[in-house]
């Protein structure tokens, strides 16, 4: 994204876990977000388009023991609407990859 500078770490998840699944289409995204939102203690950083097919990607934060749990239901309910292509969780990601994902953030 030209021009968009990195700001830091935003306070609102410096420390937390990052989880990221990624789905062949919005609705399962959002269906997702939403029921991972309703099943743990997990704030939603972004639900973002995927640029070169119809699919999405959403990051949650939280600990890691909330976005884990929030995970598991994320990825239940996006099958429910599509195919979940890829999903991950990370403990605790390092500065170089906060930077990567403040780059796809819309804020």
């Amino acid at each position: 994204m030209a021009g968009k500078k990195y700001k830091g770490i935003s306070d609102d998840y410096k420390g937390m876990a990052i989880g990221i699944l990624e789905a062949d289409g919005y609705l399962a995204c959002f269906m997702a977000l939403d029921a991972a939102a309703k099943a743990a203690n997990v704030q939603i950083q972004n639900l973002e388009r995927n640029r070169l097919a119809a699919g999405a990607c959403m990051k949650m934060r939280g600990s890691i023991s909330d976005v884990t749990a929030a995970m598991e239901v994320a990825v239940r309910t996006a099958e429910q609407y599509g195919k979940v292509t890829s999903h991950t969780v990370m403990a605790s990601p390092s500065v170089d990859s906060e930077k990567a994902f403040y780059m796809t953030t819309n804020d």
